[in-house]
């Protein structure tokens, strides 16, 4: 499980575009969020820096 801190999250759409590019790199992945905190939980054997790029390539880079 990695955490991530994503400030510009705060919405459904943030997190279906979050979910859509973490899937992207692994479709089994589970995504977790915590809008009100702009935390998401992300349960994949993926590594951190290529969660992190995809991530920030969405336009949700990580704190």
């Amino acid at each position: 499980m990695q955490t991530f801190q994503i400030p510009n999250m705060n919405c459904g759409h943030c997190l279906r575009t979050i979910t859509e590019a973490v899937q992207a790199l692994d479709p089994a992945a589970d995504v977790q969020a915590d809008l009100p905190a702009h935390r998401v939980e992300i349960d994949t054997t993926v590594p951190r820096e290529q969660l992190a790029a995809k991530l920030a390539e969405a336009g949700f880079a990580p704190a």
